[in-house]
């Protein structure tokens, strides 16, 4: 089968593909024929030798939509459309960028509708991270003022839409004033464009700050972030899009306003299938369009990758396997 072994950190255009044997099958596993993957931020750390648990030589990626290939014990049939993201996929276990992958049967999970492949790669991990994120962890509701920092990320944006099919009243950031009227045409009620401080420009709007608050730039703007939030608001810290995982000079008892929450989802820890089961629900429900900002092949990953480190991709990116 064609895959994308990574052997060491590599630039994007180092990326290639090459043949390997297909996963033998085992008991407690599944051989699952992917049929297309969404591109994350994850892989590109990964690739660039920027996740120091991921032992290498591996297989990447941490999702994909797909077939049962062989069921092996498993309560599943050949041919039947599943689902799988993290639990250590292209992390603890070869991953997706691949036309095949052995994946624990726990990790596999049924889909009950007939979406486009296309679509439904873009929806796993993007959506299930911006869907938990916000009812699960932050427990958004409609009477809320919520702020979504790095807005026209792909989690940003899928969170706009899932908070503005409830009602919610958005803010969303940007750092290019290109970007605003984009992310109006998507639903946002309030754009601030971010160089990092954005206090000024939230309390014009809102003087007593916001009830929640998505934090997807991470460390970088943690600290600003936090003191925006309304009393008894929570803050969910959900990205690292900054690129700065540890956080210097963090006092909490000075940085965490008095009667306010700080929060963090992670969605490789603590999976739930029917979060997952209720994001596909609500999608129909709301008939939310997921914005798809290019599809490649497998044979293009490196453009995949190119793409997705350019910050221009405006939407999800995704590869599929003929």
């Amino acid at each position: 089968m064609k895959a994308v072994v990574l052997e060491k950190p590599c630039s994007a255009q180092d990326l290639a593909v090459r043949e390997v044997p297909i996963p033998k099958v085992k008991p407690g596993w599944v051989l699952v024929k992917i049929k297309a993957f969404g591109i994350n931020r994850s892989e590109i750390f990964t690739r660039q030798g920027d996740s120091p648990s991921v032992r290498l030589p591996r297989i990447i990626g941490i999702e994909c939509v797909g077939e049962i290939a062989d069921p092996s014990d498993s309560t599943f049939q050949e041919g039947q459309r599943v689902v799988s993201l993290m639990g250590g996929l292209g992390r603890e276990l070869d991953g997706s960028y691949a036309e095949y992958a052995l994946i624990p049967s726990n990790q596999v999970y049924p889909i009950c509708n007939e979406m486009d492949w296309v679509e439904l790669a873009a929806i796993p991990e993007m959506y299930y991270t911006a869907y938990a994120s916000l009812f699960d962890t932050l427990m958004l509701k409609k009477e809320d003022a919520f702020l979504i920092r790095g807005g026209t990320s792909s989690v940003g944006l899928a969170a706009l839409q899932l908070a503005k099919s409830i009602g919610a009243t958005v803010i969303s950031t940007t750092r290019d004033k290109n970007k605003i009227e984009r992310l109006k045409q998507h639903g946002a009620d309030f754009v601030l464009v971010d160089d990092g401080d954005i206090q000024s420009q939230l309390y014009s709007m809102f003087p007593q700050g916001v009830n929640k608050i998505l934090e997807l730039v991470g460390t970088v703007t943690l600290k600003n972030s936090l003191g925006l939030l309304a009393e008894k608001g929570v803050l969910c810290m959900t990205g690292i899009l900054g690129g700065e995982w540890v956080l210097e000079n963090f006092e909490p008892m000075v940085h965490i306003p008095s009667g306010a929450y700080f929060t963090q989802f992670d969605s490789g820890k603590n999976f739930k299938e029917k979060l997952l089961n209720d994001l596909f629900h609500h999608i129909s429900k709301y008939q939310i369009e997921v914005p798809i900002a290019k599809v490649f092949t497998l044979d293009e990953i490196s453009q995949s990758h190119l793409l997705m480190e350019s910050n221009t991709a405006n939407g999800k990116i995704v590869v599929v396997n003929p």
